[in-house]
């Protein structure tokens, strides 16, 4: 669709389902992605069959995951981690660019099950601990994490902080799930939007940086930190701030005419869609690296009364069947190797 002020596409590929869609609003410079997961997310959600609280956090933990892994301009790997005292212990989302998309949860049933009456809450479930977002571009050298304290916030206002704190980028994200009944079965979906506003003018990048001084309250918007925001900003956020939940995951709802709805006036141009897919890093080999690199007692202490050692993946729950002997005489091998 294209209009003087309406939306430009320099590819014809659209954002659907397990899809990334990129889009710029130059007029008020910003820039942002649409996230949409259909399929994908479902599958990861039943594999381990979560409680629809559980499943609705992880959901909305994986669009975020796409979100800000889907900017990566390298082959790597970003992961978001929680780390808790609530019901759900621990969230992990991995998101290895360009595509591939894996997540697990612990969490404590009983806990989660006296969460009665009202849709559980991010607070209720999470607790209190951290939240860590780490890019590993596969050396040490190469890592870099991001911690933001969990203490009550929802993962949108977590993201906000994190990028207050870490990228001192403005940023305005929106996260939903959704749940459809069909046939006696549920079906997940998730989706999301982030936009930041990234402006080529050096002065204006550094308004927020600026204090209000003298200036007399309400001729100016500030930010939490009592500090000028730009006009720009302003509209682009309030603009997101009015996407209802349904938008995000409608399926019959596109992301370009999210797009189009929200920015029609000041005209949007989105980019090529990036397709997402559940597929899990695991594979005997990593398996095998795995339990080589455990001592010898601990080794036999994995020995179940079959003689087998038994390791079940916790992101796609395949189980792996391994001889203890296959891994003495791998490691016998590499000590053989110059």
């Amino acid at each position: 669709m294209t209009s003087e002020h309406g939306m430009t596409s320099e590819h014809a590929i659209e954002g659907g389902d397990d899809a990334v869609l990129p889009f710029s609003v130059e007029t008020l410079d910003v820039r942002g992605r649409v996230v949409r997961l259909g399929p994908c997310i479902d599958t990861i959600l039943r594999r381990h069959g979560y409680p629809d609280p559980v499943a609705r956090l992880i959901g909305e933990a994986a669009a975020l995951t796409v979100l800000l892994g889907s900017s990566l301009k390298f082959e790597g790997r970003f992961q978001l981690q929680t780390r808790t005292d609530g019901p759900v212990e621990m969230i992990v989302v991995d998101f290895e660019a360009p595509d591939r998309l894996r997540a697990t949860a612990r969490f404590d049933a009983e806990r989660v099950a006296a969460l009665k009456g009202a849709p559980a809450k991010a607070a209720d479930l999470v607790g209190q601990g951290h939240l860590a977002m780490t890019i590993d571009q596969g050396s040490e050298r190469s890592r870099y994490q991001g911690v933001v304290a969990l203490e009550g916030q929802s993962f949108e206002e977590a993201a906000h902080q994190y990028f207050r704190q870490s990228e001192q980028i403005p940023t305005q994200v929106r996260l939903a799930v959704a749940e459809k009944f069909e046939d006696g079965a549920t079906t997940y979906r998730a989706g999301g939007l982030l936009v930041q506003f990234l402006p080529q003018s050096i002065d204006r990048a550094r308004l927020a940086d600026l204090p209000p001084g003298d200036i007399p309250e309400g001729h100016v918007h500030l930010d939490q930190n009592g500090t000028p925001e730009d006009d720009a900003w302003v509209e682009a956020r309030s603009l997101v701030s009015t996407i209802e939940d349904h938008e995000l995951v409608d399926p019959t709802v596109s992301s370009e005419t999210l797009l189009y709805r929200l920015f029609h006036e000041r005209g949007v141009r989105v980019f090529e869609a990036q397709s997402v897919r559940e597929e899990c890093r695991c594979s005997r080999e990593r398996v095998l690296g795995m339990i080589r690199s455990f001592s010898d007692a601990e080794r036999r202490d994995m020995v179940a009364d079959d003689g087998r050692i038994g390791i079940t993946c916790e992101f796609c729950s395949r189980r792996y069947d391994i001889d203890p002997a296959e891994v003495v005489a791998e490691i016998d091998a590499q000590a053989e190797r110059p």
